[in-house]
């Protein structure tokens, strides 16, 4: 078995939704608010249902050997800059820390490029934390220019803080 052959990717769906609370959770840096205590499975619930209603939204699993070990989540979006440029958005893109380092990551990304090349997307875009040089560099070596400096207000609770 290689992770070239045994790595696919595809649609989240509500039981994969235990092993993506724990990615998030596993997440030192990101400092969502993640958390897996029982307690807050509704709102995940919840914010799932309404990524997978969406017709503007995908979320993506990247699965070894019958585990999720990566996730991303992409949004289309129509701006009236550049005549109607269809754009993507690629958030909460996460590997297992067991598995980094493995070329995951960068198949998952390339996942979701495939995604928007077959969507016509004319712009793919994402953000990624300050703390993360790490990430910018594996960013950067996918072929994303640093161009645009990201801002943020919260305006919920932490626990739902973006």
């Amino acid at each position: 078995m290689s992770l070239e052959a045994d790595l696919t990717f595809r649609r989240a769906t509500r039981d994969d939704l235990p092993p993506l609370i724990k990615l998030f959770a596993d997440d030192s840096i990101g400092g969502h608010g993640d958390t897996t205590d029982p307690t807050a499975l509704p709102q995940y619930e919840s914010a799932f249902a309404a990524i997978e209603a969406s017709p503007n939204d995908l979320l993506f699993v990247g699965v070894l050997h019958g585990e999720v070990v990566a996730t991303a989540q992409v949004t289309f979006i129509t701006s009236l800059t550049g005549r109607g440029t269809r754009r993507m958005a690629i958030e909460a893109v996460q590997t297992r820390a067991d598995m980094r380092g493995k070329g995951i990551g960068a198949r998952l990304i390339n996942h979701c490029l495939d995604v928007a090349r077959e969507r016509n997307i004319a712009l793919v875009q994402l953000t990624s934390n300050a703390k993360r040089p790490d990430a910018h560099r594996f960013y950067e070596r996918l072929g994303f220019e640093k161009s645009h400096a990201g801002f943020k207000m919260r305006l919920r609770p932490s626990h739902a803080a973006t």
